[in-house]
């Protein structure tokens, strides 16, 4: 008996990959857009492994709809960006305090240990972040 993947979390963070799928572009395209836009600044781990933000991602939509559906160019994109910071920010994610992880380790026993491993790179990547 086989059981279906576990879809992730709509605040986790996506891949390059998992990133490339939704928006049916080449990983490539990617790399290069973050070359040319300052604002796309996902999370590289170890041997430079790419994580995408929420916020990263929905900034990748706006910069693949402006260049596929309205016809902008890079170029055109990056002033549009520049001229309305806006386009390129997005709502902050709400930071849970150590508190409520705290508790809802100690209610769910069945989990406790997976969440304790989520905690810890949770932590980690935080550490990364400027």
């Amino acid at each position: 008996m086989t059981t279906a993947p576990r879809k992730k979390s709509s605040d986790a963070f996506r891949t390059i990959s998992e990133v490339a799928n939704e928006l049916g572009l080449e990983q490539h395209v990617l790399r290069f857009w973050e070359s040319r836009f300052s604002q796309i600044k996902p999370m590289k781990r170890g041997g430079g492994r790419r994580y995408y933000r929420p916020e990263d991602i929905q900034l990748l939509k706006r910069i693949h709809g402006l260049l596929k559906d309205e016809g902008y160019t890079i170029k055109g994109v990056q002033k549009r960006l520049q001229d309305d910071p806006s386009l390129s920010t997005a709502p902050a994610l709400e930071k849970q305090t150590p508190s409520v992880v705290t508790s809802i380790l100690e209610t769910d026993n069945n989990t406790k240990a997976e969440l304790k491993d989520i905690l810890g790179e949770l932590q980690e990547i935080r550490a990364m972040m400027p």
